[in-house]
């Protein structure tokens, strides 16, 4: 979470009439937490509940994620992108009734978790600022996928990744935690990464780019793409059709 002390306290400036009236915020301290909330939620693509903004606060479950670290290489998706991407995992979990498995890939769990908080979905993540979210955190370093708890082996039959880096050793390390985290043979598995690791990613999980094509609220130099070895039909785009 960004940290406080580049905002006034909040402490310093609550106004209070009556010793038996609630406090109420001064008028610079609402400017400045509604400026707060619009920058959490810009990188989440959510708009603030102005009601709640008003009254002092923000509903927890639209303030779902810390802010971007980019030297944990984190960008998050866009609204668009989290939005569509999340409703085909629970498009897969309607036919499937399946656990999901988040590797890497924060937004996405928020997002799920606000269109259908009963979803059984386990993130996978290396930073620890995640653990908030309790049982449904796991930790994760993409360099130890050998590291990974037994109890998740072979538990999910939807696992969605997107690795950190667009490096080869960092895929080939990710898929390593796929192929553990997976049901062998009848598991659902989406990736997003780079178009740079179009080859490696056919060669590695046998996955093809569909058409859908995923973007993040920081603009970032490299295209990225969305890999599936299922083929989704009309959703996503449908498969790319190959030259």
């Amino acid at each position: 979470m960004e940290e406080l002390r580049d905002h006034p306290n909040p402490q310093k400036d609550v106004v209070s009439s009556d010793d038996d009236d609630p406090p109420m915020l001064s008028s610079k301290t609402l400017s400045a937490l509604k400026e707060f909330l619009a920058q959490q939620n810009q990188s989440l693509g959510v708009e603030p509940d102005p009601d709640n903004v008003e009254n002092g606060e923000e509903q927890e479950e639209e303030v779902a994620l810390v802010t971007e670290d980019w030297r944990l290489s984190q960008f998050w998706y866009n609204r668009e992108t989290a939005e569509t991407v999340a409703r085909e995992v629970l498009t897969l979990c309607q036919l499937s009734n399946s656990r999901v498995a988040c590797i890497a890939c924060p937004t996405l769990y928020a997002y799920l978790k606000k269109l259908n908080h009963n979803i059984d979905v386990q993130l996978l993540e290396y930073d620890k600022r995640f653990e908030r979210h309790g049982s449904e955190f796991t930790f994760y370093d993409y360099n130890r996928p050998e590291e990974l708890p037994s109890e998740l082996k072979h538990a999910y039959r939807i696992v969605v990744a997107d690795p950190p880096y667009l490096s080869k050793e960092c895929l080939e390390k990710v898929s390593e935690a796929i192929s553990f985290l997976s049901r062998p043979q009848e598991s659902y598995l989406l990736l997003l990464t780079g178009e740079v690791q179009k080859d490696r990613a056919a060669e590695l999980m046998g996955l093809r780019p569909c058409g859908f094509r995923p973007r993040h609220s920081s603009k970032l130099g490299n295209e990225f793409r969305l890999f599936t070895n299922y083929d989704p039909g009309n959703r996503l785009g449908g498969w790319e059709q190959e030259d």
